[in-house]
């Protein structure tokens, strides 16, 4: 029997929404928020849920949107999508880019929605083949790693319920059509921090009476590359990275203090500790060095937890899609570099619930085979938070809806024919 032999019946509705969806897929791209503004794409969403039937709660977590249907006795499916963009100016050229300077939806957010929404949708027009509860959360914030704790704290599970499962995905720089998921820890934390150097200002032609915090910050960026290469195994995985330095304002003034902010990538743990000691060490140790009059400042400015997907709910929800898309486009990823907080909604209720989280290709499959064989890939492919990073609308927003659709079918009760 072909995969299209085995198309669930509520995938049959799919043909006629899909160029509706396009639509709204183009007009939230065109038009991004910024983490807990997403005030127009709220009101979007909630209208079109309460449309299918849904019973809506919104300014969840602030501005995040619940939608619930029940549909007899059965399992509670928690269907997650993210929906805030990035402060980056787009530069896709596309004729639906960003109406908003410095505003873009870079991550992908504005697909996410646009395939939970179409998810929604059939799967309420195919109550008869399914019981159960549907909880499909429309999540702000996501990049600034706030949206989910928001939601949990806003009294989620209490006015929700806790889910039987956590399912949900992300678009990614890999072949559109093709579906990733890795059992275990998936993605990584995530630690960003600001530290503050603090040295002593003075005119740039009398360096002898200053303590140049400039210098100071770029000794401590140069000695934070050695966290990774010196001191973590070979075996272990982590990423630290200096992604911004500020400091003065004029070329002849050596300033009083230096700013810089610190992103760590790790799995475990055991090297999260580590590698958080040894950044405070060298900070601190760069400014005895320099003779620094006042301990630098370290303070946190978010986090991720690590990402672990349930081995069993992995293995059941992608057998499920492998069976309708095609084995052959789900494959193992393994662990991502990148960072994720839907695992809140699994992990901070009273019971332990499984947590499937995959991604899900955007990219052109035959740029990609080009950029592979040419080795240049990672030149490009425009990856997520690139100005450039724009998924292909189709076959991304099939595969998505379709995954997103049948993923929430293996986990839902079924109904015998009436």
């Amino acid at each position: 029997m072909s995969a299209a032999e085995r198309k669930p019946s509520a995938l049959l509705g799919l043909d006629a929404i899909r160029d509706d969806l396009a639509a709204l897929y183009r007009d939230l791209h065109a038009h991004p928020e910024l983490s807990f503004a997403e005030h127009r794409t709220a009101a979007e969403v909630a209208r079109r849920a309460e449309s299918y039937g849904y019973e809506v709660t919104t300014g969840v977590g602030r501005t995040g949107v619940v939608a619930v249907l029940e549909n007899g006795t059965g399992p509670t499916v928690l269907l997650r999508a993210d929906f805030d963009g990035l402060p980056v100016t787009e530069r896709t050229g596309l004729p639906y880019a960003s109406v908003h300077d410095g505003v873009m939806h870079a991550c992908g957010h504005d697909m996410h929605v646009t395939c939970l929404l179409g998810a929604l949708k059939l799967l309420a027009d195919a109550r008869a083949d399914w019981s159960g509860r549907i909880v499909g959360v429309f999540q702000p914030a996501e990049e600034v790693a706030k949206g989910a704790q928001a939601m949990v704290r806003d009294g989620f599970y209490a006015r929700f319920g806790v889910p039987d499962v956590v399912l949900g995905q992300h678009v990614g720089p890999l072949p559109a059509g093709m579906i990733g998921a890795h059992p275990g820890p998936a993605f990584a934390a995530t630690d960003s921090l600001r530290v503050r150097m603090f040295g002593k200002g003075a005119h740039g032609s009398r360096p002898e009476s200053s303590i140049d915090p400039v210098v100071m910050a770029a000794a401590t960026v140069m000695r934070l590359q050695t966290v990774v290469s010196r001191e973590i195994s070979g075996a272990e995985t982590a990423v630290v990275t200096v992604g911004s330095l500020q400091a003065g304002t004029k070329d002849n003034i050596i300033p009083d203090e230096a700013e810089l902010k610190i992103n760590i990538r790790s799995y475990t743990p055991e090297v999260r500790a580590k590698v958080l000691a040894a950044v405070e060490r060298i900070v601190k140790g760069e400014a005895v060095t320099a003779g620094a009059e006042r301990e630098p400042e370290i303070t946190e400015i978010d986090t991720f937890p690590v990402l672990d997907n349930d081995a069993d709910a992995v293995a059941r929800t992608m057998a499920a899609v492998g069976a309708v898309i095609g084995e052959d486009r789900v494959f193992d990823p393994g662990p991502v570099t990148g960072s994720e907080d839907v695992g809140y909604f699994a992990t901070s209720a009273d019971r332990e619930v499984p947590l499937c989280y995959w991604l899900f290709g955007g990219a052109d499959p035959a740029e990609v085979a080009a950029a592979q064989k040419a080795g240049t890939f990672e030149r490009d492919i425009p990856s997520n938070h690139s100005p450039f990073f724009a998924p292909l609308i189709e076959p991304t927003l099939t595969t998505g809806v379709t995954a997103l659709t049948v993923g929430a079918l293996a986990w839902l009760g079924g109904r015998p024919p009436q």
